[in-house]
């Protein structure tokens, strides 16, 4: 970037900071989010609407829908292909758990190739058939604008997490049209201990993006919910509830395997003909997987129940109801591993809107299938809409977003009661099976996950012990003589001595008091450096975490432990004082982060 330009930005930066308080100058800066925002998020609907209209009705030509069984493997191989050949810089990863890492782990610097990058495959992937969402792209292309803008203008960590999630929060506003939904969202799932102020840039950055993507694409998502419920229903949500959250728990158990299938892949190529055939066979027979299934959930809610199978190959036993219902459940089934292959296999997508039609799908059938057999007579609309907001809940481990979204998008706050019993009890089966959802298990295994729950363990999992090693100790020789290093032990500002062999392997430890007290014994001073060695009190290994390090530290009673690598060499030594200096200074950074 020009010299010249970075001097200009800069100058205005010390500008504003005289003129404008940080507070006033974030909510312009997440106005600017959210525009931008919204735009990449109408920008994403409408190229992929697009691409779905162009090979579903563009074209015509007789045989052209053989070529749905190849679809989903072309909009995999050309996300792979276009990653593969333009971001080379860069690392490109799907899903919400990187923007998570970045906010822990990254300062919040989400790469800026993210806003675009993530459009571009998101549109190839799910516009040619892949049975995943667009929400988690624009929620990563969002946090990227937000991020950029942050950094563009020398904000601060806090702010820039800030505008990260008004980027956020302005994508799944846009997405769906649900300004509510994207706050709760933010809130939720990026900053789970927020405080008042942070709510006005949140509000403005999502308020704006819904107003700028519905100037752009204003399609309505799902038909609006008119209808009550009644309190005889209520037992039945919750029986609802209860199975969505146990398919929430198989479906994050499904989310594994697939994923270290697929892991055992070595070449992404591979990855992609394997998953790109498993895809096209699914699709072909079940046409409700192609893309995010909204077209299906549509009809469902207007009440054509013979959609579902009407454009399979069994669509001429559409009119048998235990046709209809075998087929909603394995097509359930199904769409669980339609998603996951299509994420494993190199797709950009999320489970964002799978997690909604499989919810949407559940609550269909058990309606169906209850007023089926004549035990009740439910109103099937209502149970799609509480089943999309339990998946949600009971998968994203995001009961808010999913009762507020659900409402947004299909005008069903009237539902707002069955919305709130049937999240809270698949979000309590879903929790209680896994603390963590399909988004946070990993980053919370590998320590790299913001928790309020357990400050202490979080942030000690964030410390890395190879950034806390001292290595600037004087190094023994077990056969040395004590008066040949007696003047540099004297001379050092340490009172411990690690004593090595040849190979630098640790034999023990020489501690300055004894140092001291032999310092006029000629006798002693003439004997080898081994004589005077103790043996170290505990030993701790290169990949030991912070806090068995500390449990180590306590149990000895000690201050400094020496450090070895799995070859048993001398590395160096951590003390207390450099694991507590760096834990307050960590504390303090998730302190800025939470204001």
């Amino acid at each position: 970037m020009d010299e010249r330009f970075l001097r200009y930005i800069d100058a205005l930066n010390q500008y504003r900071r005289t003129k404008i308080s940080n507070r006033n100058f974030l909510v312009i800066a997440a106005l600017v989010v959210g525009i931008l925002a919204g735009c990449a998020a109408a920008l994403l609907k409408s190229l992929t609407h697009h691409i779905e209209q162009f090979l579903q009705t563009g074209f015509q030509w007789h045989y052209k829908y053989y070529l749905y069984f190849f679809f989903p493997f072309i909009g995999i191989l050309l996300s792979v292909m276009y990653t593969r050949r333009f971001i080379r810089k860069g690392k490109f990863e799907t899903g919400l758990s990187p923007v998570l890492f970045t906010i822990a782990k990254k300062s919040s610097n989400v790469e800026p190739h993210n806003a675009y990058s993530q459009i571009i495959t998101a549109a190839l992937t799910v516009g040619f058939g892949g049975s995943v969402g667009i929400e988690s792209p624009i929620v990563t292309s969002g946090s990227a604008i937000g991020s950029s803008v942050g950094r563009f203008l020398g904000l601060s960590y806090r702010e820039i997490t800030m505008l990260l999630a008004c980027g956020a929060a302005a994508g799944i506003a846009g997405a769906f049209n649900s300004p509510i939904a994207g706050i709760v969202f933010a809130i939720e799932i990026l900053l789970p201990e927020f405080t008042i102020p942070a709510f006005i840039p949140l509000l403005l950055s999502a308020a704006t993006a819904a107003v700028v993507a519905r100037l752009f694409y204003s399609e309505q998502l799902f038909i609006l919910v008119t209808e009550g419920w009644v309190v005889s229903a209520v037992p039945y949500y919750v029986i609802l509830a209860v199975l969505v959250g146990l398919f929430s728990i198989y479906f994050t158990k499904v989310n594994y395997l697939v994923k270290n299938y697929f892991r055992k892949i070595d070449h992404p190529y591979k990855k992609v003909v394997v998953g790109g055939l498993f895809l096209g066979i699914l699709v072909f027979l079940f046409p409700t997987l192609y893309g995010e299934g909204y077209v299906t959930m549509r009809s469902l809610l207007s009440g054509n129940y013979e959609s579902i199978v009407g454009n399979s190959i069994f669509a001429d036993y559409t009119n048998l109801p235990f046709v209809i219902i075998l087929f909603t459940v394995v097509t359930i089934f199904a769409k669980s591993f339609a998603t996951l292959i299509t994420l494993s296999a190199g797709g950009n997508g999320g489970v964002f809107a799978p997690s909604l039609i499989m919810g949407g799908l559940m609550g269909f059938i058990f309606a169906y299938t209850v007023n089926t057999l004549g035990i009740a007579e439910l109103n099937v609309v209502n149970f799609i809409v509480a089943g999309m907001a339990a998946a949600l809940s009971g998968i994203m481990h995001a009961p808010l977003t999913g009762i507020f979204l659900i409402a947004e998008i299909t005008g069903g706050y009237i539902l707002m009661v069955p919305l709130m019993i049937a999240s809270a009890v698949s979000y309590f089966i879903s929790r209680s099976s896994s603390k963590y959802s399909i988004h946070t298990k990993s980053l919370a295994e590998s320590g790299s996950l913001l928790s309020h729950e357990d400050k202490d363990t979080t942030v000690l999992n964030m410390m890395k012990l190879r950034y806390l090693i001292e290595k600037d100790h004087l190094v023994l020789k077990e056969g040395e003589i004590l008066s040949d290093r007696l003047t540099d032990m004297m001379q050092s500002k340490r009172n411990l001595f690690p004593v090595v062999n040849d190979e630098d392997s640790l034999k023990g430890l020489v501690y300055m008091e004894d140092i001291f007290k032999l310092a006029t014994d000629a006798a002693a001073k003439a004997s080898p450096i081994s004589r005077l060695m103790h043996a170290a009190p505990d030993v701790i290994q290169l990949d030991d975490p912070l806090k068995k390090v500390l449990a180590k530290m306590e149990a000895e009673n000690v201050w400094v432990l020496p450090v070895v690598n799995e070859h048993g060499t001398f590395i160096g030594f951590v003390s207390k004082t450099a694991i507590f200096n760096k834990y307050r200074a960590l504390l303090n950074r998730q302190a800025d982060y939470m204001e």
